[in-house]
């Protein structure tokens, strides 16, 4: 899974949950000549990212068009929210991974709680969640949407990646390992819906570190 690759190379981390988890509508928007579903996508995307609610009835007017030919092309409502969602998740995920210049499970502890605590920071998202709690939670947390199973793949990358250099060694299959990351990752960055404490990055990266403190392979060796 680490060599997903496209014919200029490797995907970038966040480009990696769209290739490894598409839907009906990634591969719409990936469409070449453009499909329609970009025109309504973009206008969508925009929207989300000044804070505003996606309303169906809306961007069908606004595009000139009516509801059943924007169903036909996005999907509904909660199909299109997945995929402006993920869009905003992946170049974070970018920037994240970027920044680190640790490896091994410092790279994965660094690179994870970054992305939370960007996550956190990022004003149009939890104006979302403000708005929408219910149904952030059951896009963003469950198998609902494709973007937990996203999460979960691109996690399962990296480590490998990782495991791959020698830099990690997990007692754990890494499915297993990658999904407990994500919930860790959901449970902080999400902890004012779940349990009504705050947000918190650093708390995420003390329990990433403390479950891949076994994974060192200097303490394997």
């Amino acid at each position: 899974m680490s060599g997903v690759s496209t014919t200029s190379g490797p995907l970038r981390l966040g480009s990696r949950g769209t290739a490894l988890v598409p839907s009906a509508l990634s591969r719409r928007l990936a469409a070449e000549p453009p499909h329609e579903a970009r025109r309504a996508f973009q206008l969508a995307r925009s929207r989300f990212l000044a804070s505003d609610r996606i309303d169906m009835g809306q961007l069908a007017v606004e595009l000139g068009v009516d509801r059943t030919s924007l169903f036909r092309w996005v999907g509904n409502r909660d199909a299109l929210l997945s995929e402006v969602l993920w869009s905003l998740a992946a170049p974070t995920l970018d920037h994240a991974d970027a920044e680190t210049t640790a490896s091994g499970p410092d790279r994965v502890v660094t690179l994870l709680s970054s992305f939370v605590s960007l996550m956190i920071d990022a004003p149009y998202f939890r104006e979302f969640l403000r708005r929408e709690p219910s149904r952030a939670l059951r896009l963003l947390t469950t198998k609902d949407s494709a973007i937990q199973r996203r999460y979960i793949a691109v996690t399962r990358s990296l480590l490998e990646e990782e495991v791959a250099a020698g830099r990690l060694a997990s007692p754990l299959p890494l499915d297993d390992l990658a999904y407990v990351l994500v919930r860790l990752s959901e449970s902080f960055t999400y902890a004012d819906l779940i349990t009504g404490e705050e947000p918190s990055g650093a708390r995420a990266a003390a329990a990433f570190s403390f479950v891949l403190g076994p994974t060192r392979t200097e303490q394997l060796t």
